[in-house]
């Protein structure tokens, strides 16, 4: 399994990074323009919790992308978050062969 050193990204800090900066928008007006609690994209910016589909198709829908993209940034966030706490324990299991069975 490759080594990674970089920080794993948050889809909330791309969020942050590459849309409400840029934009000059709170997360406030953008919870107000797809019609969700103030504190939850407030919570996704500050990278406390993750992106739900239901948030993935209003963000989709906002910014003109799709719905996966903002998954597919979730889902590798989990997926490099995972590997790195479960390390020890992947490097345990033995791969299976078909040809050694």
């Amino acid at each position: 399994m490759p080594v990674s050193f970089a920080r794993p990204l948050h889809p909330g800090e791309f969020l942050r990074e590459e849309y409400l900066v840029p934009l000059n928008m709170s997360a406030g007006q953008l919870a107000r323009a797809l019609d969700l609690p103030r504190t939850r994209i407030e919570r996704i910016v500050r990278e406390e919790i993750g992106i739900s589909t239901d948030t993935a198709l209003r963000l989709a829908r906002f910014f003109g992308t799709s719905a996966g993209f903002w998954l597919n940034l979730q889902q590798s966030y989990e997926v490099e978050t995972q590997t790195r706490q479960l390390a020890a324990t992947l490097d345990k299991i033995t791969p299976y062969r078909a040809d050694a069975a």
